[in-house]
Formats: structure tokens, sequence, C-alpha cells
């Protein structure tokens, strides 16, 4: 297992607080487009992984893979997006089955909490969802587009 390794945990270590720091950017958009500017919940999910998607890689690229050079910044970027991509379908297929069951399971459990259930429920799932893209990413990005550092 990869993660037996000291410096790969490490290395995991970096890469899942640079996917926190883009949970926070992408939470945030998130709730932004959807509160603020009312886009759809599925249309808000993409547009903020995709800015969260572009902060990743450059903080990935720079602090958690600074060894990783022997690919062109390009070469790298393309290979992150086309991962990103995959995990972006992962994410919107997800979206779409967990949103109205976990809405109505708000709606159900904490009518009265002082945020809407539509808050809760897309946040829930926006959670999940977020977990499960980060390990395909760690996985993907490690044996593809990092895969020329030891």
């Amino acid at each position: 297992m990869i993660l037996a390794k000291r410096h790969e945990r490490i290395r995991f270590y970096k890469f899942a607080a640079v996917g926190a720091f883009g949970a926070v950017i992408d939470f945030g958009f998130f709730n932004l487009f959807t509160s603020i500017f009312l886009i759809k919940a599925i249309v808000s999910s993409a547009l903020s992984f995709i800015m969260a998607v572009a902060s990743n890689f450059l903080l990935n690229r720079y602090w958690t893979y600074p060894d990783s050079r022997t690919k062109t910044f390009a070469q790298q970027a393309v290979q992150f997006l086309l991962i990103s991509l995959v995990g972006m379908g992962i994410r919107l297929i997800l979206f779409a089955i967990l949103e109205n069951p976990l809405i109505n399971l708000a709606e159900t459990f904490l009518p009265n909490i002082g945020v809407t259930p539509t808050f809760i429920g897309h946040n829930v799932t926006l959670a999940f969802a977020i977990l499960v893209v980060m390990m395909w990413n760690y996985i993907a990005n490690r044996y593809w587009t990092y895969n020329d550092v030891e």
C-alpha cells in the first residue's frame, strides 16, 4: 500500500490539506451561487468545483509535489484537469442521486433548526461527494499526474 511509506503519508496529508482548502472554496462559492445568485444547485456545484480545482492544482503542484518537475506545467495541468473532470462526473452523479433524498430527510428530521432543509441537504450531499471524489483524485493524480516522484 502506498500510504505505508512515511513520505507518502505526508504527501497524502498535504493533499488532504489542499483538498480541505479547496473544500472551503467549493462550499463558499457553492453557497454564494445558490443562496445569493439563485443558481440551481447542480450548476452551482459544477462551477464551485471548477474554482476549487484550479486552486488545488496550483497548491498540489507547488506544495504537495514540489519534486514533480519532469513534466511541464501544461502537461500536469491537463492531466490534473482530466482526472478532475472524471471526479466532477462522479460528484455530479452523486449529487443528482442524493440531493432530493437528503433534503427530504432534513425536512423530516430537522425541520426547524434555523436553516432550511434544502441548505442542509445540499451541503450534506456536497460534503459526501467531496470525500468520495477526494479519494479518487488522490489515487489517480498520484499514479498519473505526479508519477515522476519516488
